[in-house]
Formats: structure tokens, C-alpha cells, sequence
């Protein structure tokens, strides 16, 4: 390894080796003072975006290729370790509270974020899926990890069998492209494809990998292991769960597609495009149904990740395709910062044994605590689309590139499946201002501070999105 190579892996090495002290370290801190542990974990997160930040501006490969530092890489490692940081506010807020604060959740949750970053830097199909289980892995343990909830339990051991399955996927797609093109090297699969040309091993494939990413950030049909999880899963894991996964497999999906496999665009589009408008519109449907928040989220979700492969639609349109990958990189930070103040509400109103979790103990909270109401409601109205929030801006963003690419029954499709979605979030809305009751929600200064900093960050980076859209343009692969 050269000292090149070294400088390009950093930031990650940083972060694995921080994790495997923190767990050494653990061991010696008394189990009532594990906020200690909880604060390490965020010390180790803000150094690894420190250094991550460091590298703005650099494209460089290392490692034989394997391993690439570039704007999109650090784009998406920022994401990452925002999505982290806030992985860990949420858990320092509730995990206490219901009696499952062991040390050992920040280890594993440091682990997951290390994976997520190899996904986003990895040109290479094996250093993909050895990223894509250092993600995996810890998210099996702390979706079972309020033991001895049996929920709990089951979502841990459903995840981890339909991941197991969706990773076996991932792997067949891998061996097929090695076969066809004889590397696993990103590049090498681009100038096999482009001498060999069309070839079914290549179809084949990369059909068998969108498949595996696609169970990753829970697109239709791979979706099914979703609500029981989210429901199942602690608050706090499913709230890191939706962000960091979902960005981490959209950053695997585009480099691999924009990389490897740009010749596959007049095979792909179409089955991108009705993966999308499946996932907006069973997503968007199903979670009218849903009486749990967790449930009503899980499907939101889903819909989102349908929003999010929109961008991914005009990969094949060279004068759009730049514009359109912008558009979903914006989205993606529109979608976190929105996903984490919402599960922070959720946690609050959250109490023991997996309560609080029905729209009807939602009843009565804009008298009860007006502010958490209020914080609720913009991050109902920007998952929705409505102004003045960000996530406005972020689908006016996507559908005017899929309109210039086109695709025009897919914009109207992703306007009318919002509309669809006003009814469920505005329902909540009504819930808390119309309807009398007596919510308990936990005065909490972590999970009050996160979802009162997502709020104000939602409706201030609506009024000028910009700069934000700006770095997202600055982070295209090209």
C-alpha cells in the first residue's frame, strides 16, 4: 500500500479503527454512564467528516483501481456521517428511556456507517459487497437489539434473512459481470461491454444486482421486509435505518450504472422506469392504510425511494443525465434531514414496550406541546411536497429533469402520487390539532434538539436551496 493509497483511505480507516477502540474502551465505562460511549461515537463521526471534507476536490483512484476519492464519494461520505451524527442523537434520546443503552449500539452503528462509506468509494463488485455487509451486518443486530421485545426479535431475523437472500442476488449479478467481462473492476466491465457489446451475461447481471441494491433502499417488489422492520426495529435504528441505507445503496446504484454500465441504458430505463412508478404508487397507497407511525413511515419510505430512482430514469440522456443526478443527490439530503426530525417526534411520544406509536396518541399535541406539533407538521408538509420546505424544492428539482428528459407520464405520475401522499401525512396534522387527547411526550434535550434543528433546517434551506443544490451539482459522477 502506498502512501497515495493510504491518503484516499483514511478517513475510512479512521473511522474502523475509532470503532474497534470505542469497543475495547466500552468495557471500562460503568453501564450508567454509557453517554460517555454515545458522545465518543460522535467525537469519532465529526473527526472522520473533518478528514472526509478534506478531500473535497480530489479525484484520485488507489488500491489497484478499487478504491476511488472524487466529489461524489465525499458528497455521499458527508451524508453518511451527518446521518450517523443524527443516528446517535436519536439514540442517546430513547434508547436509555426504554432500558436497552448498551454500549455496543454506537460501536455497531460506527461499523454500519464504515460500510456505507466503502459502498459510496468502491469501484470494484467485491469491495461493493464486502461494503454491503459491513452495512448489513450491524443493522441485523440493532434491529433485534431491544431485547427482550419479541418485535423486536422478529424484525432483527427478518432483516437478516431477506438480506442474506438479497446479498446472495448481488453476488450471482457479480459473478456473471466477472464472467462476462472477465474483472470485477467498475472500468474493466465499461471497455469489456464496449467491445463485446450487447451481451446476455451482461443483462443478466446487472439485473441481478439492481435486485440485491434494490431490497437495500426498499423499492417495489423488494420492499415486503420494510414495515415489519421499521415497526419492529428500536425507533432510533429505524430512523438511522431509512437515511443511511437508502443513501448508501443509491451511491452503489449510480456508480455502478454510470460506470460500469452506461451501455445498458436502452435495456435499463425502461425497467427503472417502472420500478419507480411501482414503488411511488404501492408505497404512496398502502400507507394511507396504516394506523401505526412506524408502519405509515416504513411505507413512506418506500414511496420516497421511488422518487429517488426517478433521477436515475434519464441516466441514458446525456444532456440530461448531469441535471438528473444532481436533482437525486439534492433529494437525498432533502430526505434525510427531513426522515431524522420526523422518528425524533416519534421517539418522543414513544414510551415503553413500543406505545405512543398510533395516530390516535398523536391526539391533542398542538395544545399539549405546540412545538413538537409544529415541527411535526413542516416535516409532513416537506415529505409531501408542500411550501415553504425543502422537500418542495426537492421534487420540483426531480420532476423538471425527468420532464426535460421526456419522461412525461413519470413527472405527472410522481405529482399525482404526492397528491395521493397529502392525504396520509395531513392526517397526522389533523389529528394533532383537531382532535382532543393527552399525548406524553418526553421532554428529552438531544431528541429536542434534533428535531428542532431539522425543522429549522427544513424550512431555511427552502428559502434558499442554492448552495445545496450547487454542491449536489459539484457531485456528479462524470
Amino acid at each position: 500500500m502506498t502512501a497515495a493509497d493510504f491518503s484516499l483511505f483514511l478517513p475510512l480507516a479512521v473511522l474502523l479503527i475509532w470503532a474497534t477502540v470505542l469497543l475495547i474502551v466500552d468495557l471500562f465505562i460503568p453501564k450508567e454512564r454509557k453517554g460517555w460511549t454515545a458522545s465518543l461515537s460522535a467525537l469519532g463521526l465529526a473527526l472522520t467528516l473533518f478528514l472526509s471534507l478534506r478531500q473535497w476536490g480530489e479525484t484520485a483512484s488507489g488500491f489497484g483501481e478499487m478504491l476511488r476519492v472524487d466529489p461524489f464519494a465525499t458528497f455521499i461520505n458527508a451524508l453518511l456521517l451527518l446521518s450517523g451524527l443524527g443516528g446517535v442523537l436519536l439514540a442517546y434520546g430513547s434508547i436509555r428511556r426504554h432500558g436497552v443503552e448498551r454500549g455496543e449500539y454506537y460501536t455497531l452503528l460506527l461499523f454500519s456507517v464504515s460500510g456505507m462509506m466503502l459502498m459510496a468509494q468502491a469501484r470494484d463488485l467485491i469491495l461493493l459487497f464486502l461494503g454491503l455487509e459491513l452495512l448489513s451486518i450491524p443493522l441485523y443486530v440493532l434491529a433485534a437489539f431491544a431485547l427482550p421485545r419479541l418485535d423486536s426479535e422478529e424484525a432483527g431475523l427478518k432483516y437478516f434473512l431477506l438480506g442474506a437472500f438479497a446479498s446472495g442476488f448481488f453476488l450471482y449479478g457479480t459473478a456473471l459481470l466477472y464472467g462476462a467481462s472477465g474483472t470485477t473492476l467498475l472500468s474493466g466491465i465499461a471497455q469489456a461491454w464496449s467491445q463485446a457489446g450487447r451481451n446476455l451475461f451482461f443483462l443478466v447481471g446487472a439485473a441481478l444486482i439492481l435486485v440485491g441494491l434494490g431490497f437495500k433502499v426498499a423499492l417495489v417488489p423488494f420492499h415486503m421486509w420494510t414495515p415489519d422492520v421499521y415497526q419492529g426495529a428500536p425507533t432510533a435504528v429505524t430512523g438511522f435505518m431509512a437515511a443511511g441505507a437508502k443513501i448508501a445503496g443509491f451511491a452503489a446504484l449510480w456508480r455502478i450504472f454510470t460506470e460500469a454500465l452506461p451501455g445498458l441504458a436502452p435495456d435499463v430505463t425502461p425497467i427503472l422506469w417502472a420500478l419507480s412508478a411501482l414503488t411511488m404508487l404501492l408505497g404512496n397507497l398502502l400507507a394511507i392504510a396504516q394506523k401505526n407511525v412506524k408502519r405509515m413511515l416504513a411505507y413512506s419510505s418506500i414511496a420516497h425511494a421511488g422518487y429517488i430512482l426517478m433521477a436515475f430514469v434519464p441516466f441514458g440522456v446525456p444532456q440530461v443525465r448531469d441535471v438528473a443526478l444532481a436533482a437525486g443527490l439534492f433529494y437525498l439530503i432533502t430526505y434525510a434531514i427531513t426522515n431524522f426530525g420526523a422518528w425524533a417526534v416519534v421517539s418522543a411520544l414513544e414510551r415503553q414496550a413500543g406505545q405512543g406509536l398510533e395516530l390516535d396518541d398523536y391526539a391533542g399535541l398542538g395544545s399539549k406541546a405546540p412545538a413538537l406539533a409544529l415541527a411535526m407538521t413542516v416535516f409532513m408538509l416537506s415529505l409531501t411536497g408542500v411550501p415553504p420546505t425543502l422537500g418542495l424544492i426537492g421534487k420540483f428539482y426531480l420532476f423538471r429533469s425527468v420532464i426535460e428528459a421526456g419522461f412525461y407520464g413519470l413527472a405527472v405520475l410522481g405529482v399525482l402520487t404526492s397528491l395521493i401522499s397529502a392525504y396520509y401525512y395531513l392526517r397526522l396534522v389533523v389529528i394533532m390539532y383537531m382532535r382532543p387527547g393527552e399525548p406524553q411526550p418526553v421532554a428529552n434535550p438531544w431528541l429536542n434538539l434534533t428535531w428542532g434543528a431539522m425543522a429549522i433546517l427544513t424550512v431555511l434551506f427552502s428559502l434558499i436551496p442554492a448552495p445545496l443544490f450547487w454542491w449536489a451539482s459539484q457531485s456528479v459522477l462524470r
